[in-house]
Formats: structure tokens, C-alpha cells, sequence
């Protein structure tokens, strides 16, 4: 996979300063609040959706799509970040320090990173 096809979508629980993250590091990122007019919530199955239509990583809290991965193979690529409440300048400074093992993990063909304060799992 080639960096510069590593697209995200950033889910609505998450803030979307996220996206702004991704956007200055070059990808293309979208929170979910952006999709529907009016800033409308996506459900989970519209954004499994809109993330297959357009090739696009789910950055979520939700475990739903963890175990959606595991059970029915999908969404195709997970960033799942398991941190509790923690201030949105904490988070941005985490990516920052791990941006590149993430990029690298996903370059190598891995579907579902679980990334938590002290770790990065991947599958």
C-alpha cells in the first residue's frame, strides 16, 4: 500500500481535530460530521459503507467495528484508538509520536491496528 492511498475517516465520537492531524501529515482525512449535510451522525453501518466506497480507514474508539472486523472480515482497515478521556492536545501528541509505526504497519498490509497509550497491535 502506497502512503499516498491511505485515506481516513475519522468516526463521530472522536474530535475532529483528528482530521486535522491527518491532513497536515498529507493524507486525506473526513470526520463523519462532514459527510451528511447538516452534519448529520452516520450510523455505524453507513460509515462501514462510505469508508469501502471510498477506500477509507475508520479512526474510531468503538469496538463495535473491532468486532465487526473479526466476525465478519470488515470494515477493511481499522485505526481503533483505546484511550480513555484523555484532552484532544494528548492524542494529537500520541499520533504524532507513532504516526510513522502506523503508517508503516498498515504499508505492510495489516487490516485492524489497536493502538492504546503504551502499545500498537496489529492484525
Amino acid at each position: 500500500m502506497q502512503l499516498d492511498s491511505l485515506n481516513f475517516l475519522i468516526d463521530t465520537q472522536l474530535p475532529p481535530v483528528l482530521a486535522a492531524f491527518f491532513k497536515r501529515k498529507g493524507f486525506v482525512a473526513i470526520h463523519t460530521s462532514r459527510v451528511k449535510e447538516g452534519g448529520e451522525f452516520m450510523s455505524d453501518s453507513e460509515i462501514i459503507s462510505y469508508a469501502i466506497e471510498n477506500n477509507l480507514i475508520i479512526v474510531t474508539k468503538d469496538k463495535d467495528f473491532v468486532d465487526c472486523f473479526f466476525t465478519k472480515g470488515f470494515p477493511p482497515k481499522i485505526l481503533q484508538l483505546q484511550f480513555g478521556n484523555i484532552k484532544n492536545n494528548e492524542l494529537v501528541d500520541l499520533l504524532e509520536l507513532n504516526i510513522q509505526s502506523i503508517i508503516s504497519l498498515f504499508s505492510e498490509g495489516n487490516n485492524l491496528i489497536i493502538f492504546s497509550q503504551n502499545n500498537l497491535v496489529s492484525y
